[in-house]
């Protein structure tokens, strides 16, 4: 429960880091237009919110848990508002409504993302009312195709910024480190898909397609393009160079599979233990090497981890090496086949360090070379293996470590806000990518689309994303019972 409250507040803090920046970017550009921005959410908030703030006369006026009121910023004669007055007895709301030009900021009750609200564009809010009224000067539709292009790339644009910035951080803050490939002593551990193809554990990847590999092991550094999508790939063992044939479907045979396709072969030794866990309540400690589950040799880490998912669930003892002294302890392994350990890295790394403006190009040279692995491997998701791989908040809850650890958090939320900025640019209606292709329909031929057809698209595009994210998290949810 411990491990699962951890990697919750880990995810739901960073989504809320990369929505509340994503939708700055939005009103930043809005605000620079003067385009009037109504509200701005973090989290949705359907029937009340939990906090709601405007500045009303030079002074914030802040509402807790209330009701939401009808959206009457868009009424623009003086009728309007005073019919809304009496048909309201709330003197909060008369007051809060006569203020159209403020920014509702709030907070929602339901964590799964955040809103800006802007006047004049068909967007989720599907505000009908707004749109049948004549244009009105301060309202997204009325401003140049330029303008409005810029404000609905702002999102991507500041997902893209703060990755950059993320992973310039990172660098500054821990160096750029990495593994050259050809220095890795015990060589790679590979899957069992893997091994079916010819890779043995203990190979040194040298070479794919006869090119040098990069010096570094990165699924989102572009080894997934040179290495597994490769024809050939070059391998030391046992001091000869040895050639493996990779097959057409290698990649989706691995995702079908779900088993990965490499890591470093580590030895288990004991970095931290989870407060509370299995391992931490039968007395484990930091520095322990284990070597035996269930009387069962374990050489390397991925052994180690192969053999205790046989034991989901079961009591069993495991042998270690403490002081120089063999000990066994009994240890509970969770459903989840773990017993709440961080293992240590004994691969010698090389970091570089830069100073603090020089860490600004590397970061930026980090975020488009993630980018641009993460745009390869996007084009997996329209097969069948790549479908059944899509997985919603648990699946990206895991990607978080089970201990609190601020360098795997930064670094995954920066891998986070890449991915929902590419996300978001795909021209799906309802995504900002959408607009952005509806406004280069409106610059190419001079005519804006139809507003039936906008909010018919809209709606489409909505039921659509809706459709994803149950099938996504219907996964979990499936993987999570049959697992």
């Amino acid at each position: 429960m411990q491990i699962f409250f951890i990697k919750a507040i880990q995810l739901i803090l960073s989504l809320s880091i990369l929505v509340i920046v994503h939708e700055y970017g939005h009103y930043l550009f809005s605000r620079l237009f003067n385009i009037r921005v109504e509200k701005f959410y973090m989290f949705f908030n359907p029937s009340f919110s939990i906090v709601r703030a405007k500045k009303i006369n030079g002074k914030y006026r802040f509402r807790f848990f209330a009701k939401n009121t009808p959206d009457l910023v868009h009424q623009a004669d003086e009728h309007a508002l005073n019919r809304a007055e009496t048909s309201n007895n709330d003197e909060a709301s008369k007051d809060w409504n006569k203020h159209p030009d403020s920014t509702e900021w709030g907070v929602g009750w339901v964590p799964l993302g955040g809103y800006c609200k802007i006047s004049g564009m068909i967007d989720e809010s599907m505000d009908r009312e707004q749109m049948k009224l004549p244009p009105k000067p301060w309202e997204f539709r009325s401003k140049p195709a330029w303008q409005r292009l810029l404000v609905m790339t702002g999102g991507v644009i500041f997902n893209l910024l703060l990755a950059f910035f993320i992973y310039s951080m990172i660098i500054f803050t821990w160096g750029d480190s990495y593994v050259p490939l050809k220095d890795v002593g015990m060589g790679m551990e590979f899957s069992q898909t893997a091994k079916d193809i010819g890779f043995e554990d203990g190979d040194i990847i040298l070479y794919a397609d006869g090119k040098e590999v990069i010096d570094r092991f990165d699924m989102v550094d572009n080894f997934a393009s040179q290495v597994i999508e490769s024809d050939k790939v070059t391998v030391l063992r046992n001091g000869e160079e040895v050639i493996v044939d990779m097959p057409d479907n290698f990649v989706q045979r691995l995702m079908a599979d779900k088993q990965g396709f490499a890591g470093y072969r580590v030895p288990t030794v004991v970095q931290d233990v989870v407060d509370g866990g299995e391992a931490d309540m039968s007395g484990l400690a930091t520095g322990d090497s284990l070597v035996a589950v269930n009387g069962e040799p374990v050489v390397t880490y991925g052994n180690f981890r192969t053999e205790l998912a046989k034991y989901k669930s079961n009591q069993i003892p495991i042998d270690f090496y403490r002081n120089g002294t063999l000990m066994s302890l009994p240890i509970n392994v969770s459903e989840e086949g773990t017993i709440g350990i961080a293992v240590k890295n004994y691969i010698p790394s090389k970091s570089d360090n830069y100073s603090f403006f020089a860490s600004f190009p590397q970061g930026v040279n980090f975020g488009m070379r993630t980018l641009k692995g993460y745009i390869s491997q996007f084009k997996y998701v329209f097969t069948p293996e790549g479908a059944s791989s899509l997985g919603g908040f648990g699946a990206i809850g895991n990607f978080f470590p089970p201990i609190w650890d601020w360098f795997a958090f930064w670094k995954m939320t920066a891998f986070l806000s890449v991915i929902l900025a590419f996300m978001n640019i795909l021209p799906i209606p309802a995504l900002d990518g959408g607009h952005v292709m509806f406004l280069l329909y409106e610059v190419v031929t001079r005519r804006k689309p139809n507003q039936k057809f906008m909010e018919f698209a809209q709606i489409a595009g909505m039921l659509l994303l809706f459709a994803l994210l149950l099938y996504a998290n219907g996964n979990d949810l499936f993987k999570a019972i049959f697992k």
